[in-house]
């Protein structure tokens, strides 16, 4: 009798099935929105890489092979997935809070103007210099492709050669295969530009862009952190070097840096997939970055602004200090040394990547770093260009020109294939 009831009632009233939920989140607190994600987002990366930390060391030291560090391990592992099921989801409510309060204010402006949303961007790279086109063309193209065998050279050289097997040219062969990377996310696009005008990139495509250089920058200053490590290990603590840098920790220190090069642009990532782009497409630069399109943004940008000032001290500030510890101990161990020999050899151990991070951090404070007013009085388009490659191109010469044992696989991999030809 009562299902008759409800069933003749539901024939009165317009009836719709529900195929979405909203999830309103903190959404009663609004002035509290940033405050919230910058807390639930610094939570989810700690707990994250503690967890992961967790795993790794468990999983690489044989003396942790007991059910109690079992256990914790699988432990780490439930609360990685407990977390992932829920906070990246909450992650994106709040800039999902935000956006349409904005937007719609942005909808309201223009019913007294036409209004369109932007599916593509415009890179103008150079045009500026329109009779330099082909002669940037050419310095890029040889530029990009002295680079890639540069590293290419090096990662085959130290794969090939036994007695590059240890910590050091392993680093090195992984910060040649993130200059390649680097390398291909950005000057492909930039060539193409350069030699046929075609300047046009989809929105998706350009913040894929932005996050695979975000990422691969991440992940280069993470990898120098732990090179510095390695020397300090080498300089510090000899006698207990291969001990401490085993193959496991060198796997772990290797895959941490990647790791955390690929987390750190994914809050950029999912807030600007997020934003509404109209009127100006135009990218007056030569790629894509987080800057870049915040500009060109018609939604909110105060969460990005709130990331933005956070990011850096992850990404940057962090590893350079971890890096100028290692650097202070080293020095004040070089200095207890009494003999001219002993010293030299010493430093000459580090020099290679002492150079590489002055050349890395002295480049990235003149290009990135500069004052507004600077910033707007003069185009950063070419310093920003050279800096993407530079780095790549001179790290495998730094380190062939102060490497003897480089130098030895170099010439053996030479004379091999001179007998080759000759046979």
């Amino acid at each position: 009798m009562e299902y008759l009831v409800e069933h003749n009632y539901s024939k009165v009233r317009n009836h719709s099935s529900v195929t979405e939920f909203l999830i309103l989140g903190f959404s009663e607190f609004p002035e509290l929105q940033i405050l919230l994600f910058a807390i639930f987002l610094l939570i989810y990366v700690m707990a994250v890489l503690e967890n992961l930390l967790i795993i790794c060391i468990i999983c690489s030291d044989q003396h942790l092979h007991t059910p109690m560090y079992f256990l914790l391990a699988n432990l780490s592992a439930l609360d990685i997935f407990s977390m992932t099921s829920i906070i990246p989801k909450l992650l994106v409510l709040r800039p999902a809070c935000i956006v349409p309060s904005q937007h719609c204010m942005d909808l309201e402006y223009s019913k007294g103007r036409n209004y369109s949303t932007v599916t593509e961007f415009m890179i103008l790279g150079f045009s500026e210099l329109p009779e330099l086109q082909l002669l940037l063309f050419a310095l890029f193209s040889l530029l990009y492709l002295i680079t890639v065998l540069e590293n290419v050279l090096i990662i085959c050289i130290v794969c090939a050669d036994q007695h590059l097997h240890i910590p050091m040219y392993f680093f090195l062969a992984n910060l040649s295969a993130l200059d390649i990377f680097s390398l291909n996310s950005v000057i492909p696009k930039l060539l193409v530009i350069l030699l046929t005008n075609s300047n046009n990139i989809s929105v998706k495509e350009c913040i894929i862009q932005m996050y695979c250089y975000a990422a691969s920058v991440g992940t280069e200053y993470a990898l120098l952190t732990a090179m510095a490590y390695d020397r300090y290990v080498a300089i510090c603590n000899p006698l207990r070097y291969t001990l401490i840098m085993n193959k496991r920790v060198c796997a772990f220190l290797a895959a941490a840096s990647w790791m955390i090069g690929l987390l750190e642009p994914l809050p950029h990532y999912f807030i600007i997939s997020q934003f509404c782009f109209c009127d100006s497409n135009v990218i007056n630069h030569v790629f894509c970055e987080v800057t870049v399109l915040q500009k060109l943004s018609c939604t909110d940008t105060s969460v990005l602004e709130t990331i933005n000032l956070v990011e850096p001290v992850l990404s940057a500030y962090a590893p350079f200090i971890l890096t100028l510890t290692s650097y202070v101990f080293i020095i004040s161990t070089i200095l207890k040394i009494r003999s001219r020999e002993g010293k030299s050899k010493a430093f000459s151990t580090c020099s290679s990547h002492l150079t590489v991070i002055l050349l890395a951090y002295g480049t990235m404070i003149g290009v990135y770093m500069q004052p507004e007013s600077v910033k707007k009085s003069k185009s950063n388009k070419l310093p920003t260009a050279l800096y993407v490659v530079t780095l790549p191109l001179l790290n495998p010469l730094i380190y062939s020109l102060r490497s003897k044992e480089l130098k030895v696989a170099l010439k053996k991999v030479i004379s091999r294939k001179s007998t080759f030809v000759i046979q």
